[in-house]
């Protein structure tokens, strides 16, 4: 996921081709989730945070992420990926392996790289995007494959040459290698897989543990039991809120838990689940992390239930230092749930109030109605003015007041001047370029953040409707002939843009007779610049990762059982968009 949100958003929009582009969060907490190519040549990375990417790249354009538009494009690519074979492991939206065996690709190298190319070539018609392939044979060789082979390009690991292409590679590249077990490592002297593999699987042992240590003798050896897994049930469903400022007031806390805990069980009803175990995460001022649990008497998916546990477990937490981060989920899943009695008490209890207060308004109105009859003789006419349209139109009123966000990147619809999207916001003025996909760079326009002529939008297709349809065409299996030399049965594509010229463009300055300037998405909404500058340079608000997206986000790659082949097997493929090493993975 390194690249491929700014990839997207350089497709979608011509005016930021060939120049530097970060998606994240945009507020003082805010984090990098994609750097372009042209970002990275500045030192930005993803996992950055924002306010040293702005240090580092003060030109770049920053935007805000739009999931819609990624998830779309992933779902092409998925659908891409299952014509190959029904053994497709998505990591993320942007990464997934394929069991090229299994769709019954022939196991010769050039049937592999036949159907690699085709891929790509196909990824390009159906998303104006590119690829990356990686071929071996194992999950772990077809990672590193394709990351060789970006940008836009294809590798091929061939059996038997993995000792030789892992051995000066740092022990970092291995699956399951983070800081502290290098850290290990280094400590006692081994800093590269080659030299990881002379160490022998007992030393390794005595550093790592049984488990960890064999594992990663394996791998050191070129050796990857893990299967294709096509489908992977979630353990757990959770959502968290990073804040742009500390939370100290424990009524503001209370609140936020509860708001969280509506918003996780959403995500469980939508998953079709249900869950046992309640789970809240509070991340101080001072980075310490905490988690609490609480284990219901059966799964359940009930608002209140969770809700109500939430807030018990919060209870229990001290909070007056004040809280940067908290989080609400659900463990335990299962496919049915069972009702909580005292919730269900609960609910009649109130159920029950709320008929009887209706009861009583109900009667309170008839007694109203009956005086105002009697009384009506003693009234001068005039004009009707009911009570509750008053009161709506003072609602109206107070909601009118309060100026519409617009973040950076997002789409929008003018009523004269047709798709665009916004480039920055401030000081009451947003500033809005209109082009398109297809088109060529557009105008620059400014108005009021009210203006009724505009409106928020769903994001453009990346290529236009009548081409993609022309563009159609499917990868399916491919059985062509070859010598004998067998390929690996497990691959990965990476998909990106294709990087823009070398020159990174500096910041572009528009504007337009009513004085507001937009500098290439860069914009601060809570800032409040002087006149005739609608820019910020602050950071942004963000969810706060360690790596990863913020809502239900597992990380790390599928671990499997199964026998080890370091000998010929089917080739297979898989797909990543943007390149992300050790990135986050998604539970699809």
């Amino acid at each position: 996921m390194d690249a491929f949100y700014a990839s997207a958003e350089q497709a979608a929009k011509p005016s930021l081709r060939g120049k530097p582009v970060i998606v994240g969060g945009l507020g003082p907490r805010g984090v990098v989730a994609t750097a372009s190519y042209e970002a990275r040549v500045f030192g930005v990375h993803s996992a950055m945070a924002m306010a040293q990417a702005r240090r580092l790249c003060p030109n770049a354009a920053f935007l805000t992420p739009r999931f819609t538009l990624y998830r779309q494009v992933s779902d092409a690519v998925m659908a891409l990926l299952h014509t190959l074979s029904p053994l497709v492991e998505p990591l993320s939206l942007d990464e997934a392996f394929v069991d090229l065996e299994a769709g019954g690709t022939e196991p010769t190298a050039e049937a592999a790289r036949a159907v690699g190319e085709r891929l790509r070539n196909d990824i390009r018609a159906v998303t104006g995007l590119t690829g990356s392939v990686g071929l071996a044979g194992s999950k772990m060789l077809a990672k590193i494959a394709s990351e060789q082979a970006k940008p836009d390009g294809l590798v091929l690991i061939e059996p038997g040459t993995e000792r030789d292409l892992l051995g000066p590679m740092p022990v970092r590249t291995l699956p399951g290698v983070g800081p502290a077990t290098a850290e290990a490592l280094r400590r006692a002297g081994i800093h590269t897989v080659a030299e990881t593999r002379e160490a022998g699987e007992a030393e390794l042992v005595r550093l790592l543990g049984r488990a960890h240590g064999a594992s990663l003798f394996l791998m050191a050896n070129g050796r990857d039991e893990r299967p294709v897994v096509a489908e992977r049930d979630a353990k757990s469903i959770s959502v968290e809120d990073t804040f742009d400022v500390d939370l100290t007031d424990r009524t503001r806390v209370q609140l936020e838990i509860a708001r969280l805990a509506d918003r996780c069980v959403r995500r469980l009803r939508e998953a079709g689940r249900s869950g046992r175990t309640v789970v809240i995460k509070v991340r101080r001022y001072d980075f310490s992390t905490l988690t609490r649990s609480e284990t219901l008497r059966g799964p359940t998916d009930d608002p209140g239930v969770v809700r109500e546990a939430a807030a018990r477990l919060i209870e229990g937490v001290d909070t007056t230092a004040g809280v940067r981060l908290l989080g609400v989920g659900v463990s335990g899943l299962a496919d049915y749930t069972q009702e909580d009695l005292f919730a269900q008490a609960a609910r009649a209890a109130q159920a029950a109030e709320a008929a009887q207060a209706a009861r009583g308004a109900q009667a309170a109105q008839g007694a109203r109605a009956a005086h105002e009859a009697l009384e009506g003789g003693r009234r001068t006419p005039g004009p009707a003015t009911p009570e509750h349209v008053a009161a709506g139109a003072g609602e109206a009123s107070e909601g009118a007041g309060k100026p519409r966000r617009w973040l950076p990147g997002s789409d929008v619809r003018h009523a004269e001047y047709g798709a665009g999207w916004v480039q920055g916001s401030g000081v009451g003025r947003v500033t809005v370029r209109f082009e398109e996909p297809w088109s060529e760079p557009g105008r620059v326009r400014t108005f009021a953040v009210d203006d009724p002529a505009l409106e928020p939008a769903e994001p453009l297709p990346l290529l236009r409707p009548e081409e993609a349809a022309g563009r159609g065409g499917g990868v399916g299996p491919a059985r062509v002939g070859g010598p004998e030399g067998a390929v690996g049965r497990e691959g990965t594509v990476d998909l990106e843009r294709g990087v823009g010229p070398e020159e990174v463009a500096g910041p572009e300055r528009v504007g337009d007779p009513e004085g507001a300037v937009g500098r290439e998405g860069s914009v601060d909404l809570d800032r409040v610049g002087g006149p005739g500058e609608a820019v910020g340079r602050g950071g942004g608000a963000g969810p706060e990762r360690g790596g990863g997206p913020q809502e239900a986000v597992g990380r790390g790659g599928a671990a499997g059982t199964g026998p080890a082949d370091a000998g010929p097997a089917a080739p297979a493929a898989g797909t990543s968009r943007g390149g992300n090493r050790g990135g986050a993975v998604v539970s699809r």
